[in-house]
């Protein structure tokens, strides 16, 4: 019987010694959570390409190879490719192999990071790059960004056809589609180290344009005369344009606003019962 006891209390103890060795581990593995929490608190996370599969050297890169991936920055590395220069990578070719899960550098890819960050080298061959003064409220509250694609729209004071000598204000649409190089001395395909500095993060009053030479002399043209240039914002993939759009005067206002609204909610908004 003294023996049962003591086998008792002998398993007693243990179950007390395990259930009180659990709850420490539990409490030193909420302070290392704690911890880990307080390091990478506000710690930035930005979103890079990563090899979607194993990339042998020399391959052609297909969209297929890559994906996007939340890390953080410190992990990243400088010359990381960010998610906004994913389509600017595809058709290059791997200079290393890459594993999947692999962060994207610019080291990898053949022809790399332009020399210095220069904006001379990401100009497409036989286009131009000039820069146009808007900002604020005409570059969509300053969210335009490189390699952001726009419409050029331009306001201004034309000699009005029905009354000969007086003035009267037309906006237009200028350019359609149009690849934005950089936002004041932001350019695209920077290091991560220089997008995040405080000389980038700033606002800007200057967006530039990749353009052809006729449309670079059409533009400083517009820039002269009295009036402004705003840009409407694109997504990425809408490569649509648009014929024959009609110079907006106070006319065409007044006349044609029913007919435009009608439009919007038909085709727009899918009401079909309009």
């Amino acid at each position: 019987m003294k023996e049962k006891i003591i086998l008792a209390v002998s398993l007693l103890f243990g179950i007390a010694a395990l259930l009180l060795t659990t709850q420490y581990l539990k409490s030193k593995e909420a302070d290392f959570n704690e911890e880990i929490a307080k390091i990478y608190a506000g710690a930035k996370k930005v979103k890079v390409v990563v090899a979607s599969q194993s990339i042998p050297g020399g391959t052609i890169i297909s969209k297929n190879d890559l994906a996007l991936s939340s890390v953080f920055q410190s992990a990243a590395g400088s010359h990381a490719i960010t998610a906004e220069d994913f389509r600017s990578i595809l058709g290059k070719k791997t200079l290393f192999p890459l594993k999947r899960g692999d962060v994207v550098s610019w080291a990898f890819i053949e022809g790399g990071l332009p020399t210095g960050g220069g904006l001379s080298s990401l100009i497409t061959p036989g286009l131009r790059a000039i820069s146009i003064s808007v900002g604020g409220a005409s570059a969509v509250s300053g969210m335009v960004q490189p390699k952001d694609n726009v419409d050029v729209l331009g306001t201004f004071a034309f000699p009005s056809q029905e009354s000969p000598g007086q003035m009267e204000t037309v906006t237009l649409s200028v350019l359609q589609d149009v690849t934005v190089l950089a936002t004041g001395q932001k350019i695209a395909r920077q290091s991560l180290a220089q997008r995040n500095s405080r000389y980038n993060s700033s606002g800007y009053n200057t967006v530039t344009l990749e353009v052809t030479p006729r449309e670079a002399e059409l533009l400083v043209f517009a820039q002269k005369m009295k009036g402004s240039l705003t840009l409407a914002l694109r997504h990425p993939t809408d490569v649509t344009w648009k014929r024959d759009l009609p110079a907006v005067n106070f006319d065409l206002l007044q006349n044609e606003l029913p007919a435009i609204n009608l439009e919007r909610q038909r085709n727009i908004r899918h009401k079909k019962d309009l």
